[in-house]
């Protein structure tokens, strides 16, 4: 068979840090990761922030020619006594993979009496949700998840591959990041549709603990709607079902949902769980086919590439992700306004309420800038 010519040239996520992300959400308290000290740097020090305690058996050129075996025995013993962890996760990097270092003999030899995951993966997988499923798939091993859920979270990936693949950071060989529209501009826009008294939907569907941020700018949308009065002109649809997902998942599904309900947000369509941001797109359009056809606009926060955009081609779409390189291909779908979240995701780890995004706060001061306007008007 002919090999793909199309190569992505542009970075993209890596598998071992996937596999880290699935650990964190599995609620595993330690992992280890058996490589060089530098491997995974960032986002392990980002895990730490978010409660996961991220280790390292620190390979270096000796470990790479004679191998690691005893480090990573010595490791998990020291982990265990320093830690207590309930569950504790076993990560393999390119080197480990490169010598061949067997991690499941270094667990028999560890002995500690508590589920280990056990996680034979490397950078060098084109698709990185490949880290995911190694991951899932070593902790229905020892027991922490159910095959039902594993099969559930194979589909989920898949589709996520797939959407990724068509509009989104994998779709073509490069793509060069960009900050898109102004925020400025764009809340003006929105600011003057509601105040035209124009219907508008709100649909958030979201990547787990994305949503914290995310979930902002639909309480942004709505507080400027009540203050023009207006709020009966916007629908929020929201992916935060708390019955499904991974345990940390749900988690913070109740917490996005407890937000909404201490600002008075109401949800009309509970569109899904935060891990099924990629399968919402049917959900989506046939409530708007079904219920929301004739609504003037439609903001889409999150993974906005999964909405079909067919379903809202008469609408005047905004757009908002966290990804640079997702403008243009955004834009090709027929997102007329689309703005990136800078640093998002570091700012969502570790919490367990709604940030304030820049967004949300650009729009709440359009509202405020208006509002004393009128104000200096009347006067």
């Amino acid at each position: 068979m002919e090999k793909d010519k199309t190569a992505i040239i542009h970075p993209r996520p890596s598998s071992i840090v996937a596999s880290l992300y699935t650990l964190r959400d599995l609620d595993i308290d330690v992992a280890i990761l058996h490589g060089p000290a530098g491997c995974s740097f960032k986002h392990a020090r980002l895990l730490e922030e978010d409660g996961m305690h991220v280790l390292t058996t620190a390979l270096d050129e000796n470990g790479f020619v004679f191998g690691g075996h005893d480090e990573l025995v010595d490791l998990i013993k020291k982990a265990a006594d320093q830690f207590n962890p309930k569950k504790m996760a076993i990560v393999g990097t390119c080197v480990s993979m490169i010598i061949g270092e067997e991690l499941h003999d270094a667990v028999i030899e560890a002995d500690i009496d508590i589920p280990v995951v056990e996680v034979e993966v490397h950078a060098g997988y084109r698709d990185n949700t490949k880290g995911v499923l190694l991951a899932l798939k070593s902790a229905l091993n020892v027991g922490i998840i159910t095959e039902a859920e594993l099969k559930r979270q194979t589909h989920l990936l898949n589709s996520a591959t797939e959407i990724e693949k068509k509009h989104g950071a994998a779709s073509k060989a490069y793509l060069a990041p960009s900050r898109g529209d102004l925020k400025y501009k764009v809340a003006k826009r929105i600011y003057e549709l509601l105040s035209n008294n124009k219907k508008g939907l709100i649909i958030m569907n979201v990547k787990k603990e994305t949503g914290y941020m995310f979930a902002d700018i639909l309480l942004a949308i709505n507080q400027a709607a009540e203050q023009l009065s207006v709020l009966e002109n916007i629908i929020n649809f929201a992916n935060i079902d708390d019955s499904v997902g991974l345990p940390r998942v749900r988690q913070h599904a109740k917490n996005i949902q407890k937000g909404f309900f201490e600002h008075n947000i109401k949800l009309n369509e509970n569109i899904g769980g935060l891990d099924e941001y990629a399968i919402n797109g049917d959900k989506v359009k046939k409530l708007i086919e079904n219920k929301y056809s004739d609504f003037d606009f439609a903001i889409i926060v999150g993974v906005p590439h999964a909405i079909p955009n067919d379903i809202t081609s008469s609408m005047e779409i905004f757009s908002v992700t966290n990804g640079p390189r997702q403008v243009l291909p955004l834009k090709e779908m027929g997102h007329e306004h689309v703005i990136v979240e800078i640093d998002l995701h570091p700012k969502t780890l570790g919490v367990s309420s709604i940030v304030e995004s820049e967004f949300g706060a650009t729009l709440r001061e359009v509202t405020k800038d208006h509002k004393m306007e009128k104000c200096l008007e009347l006067n």
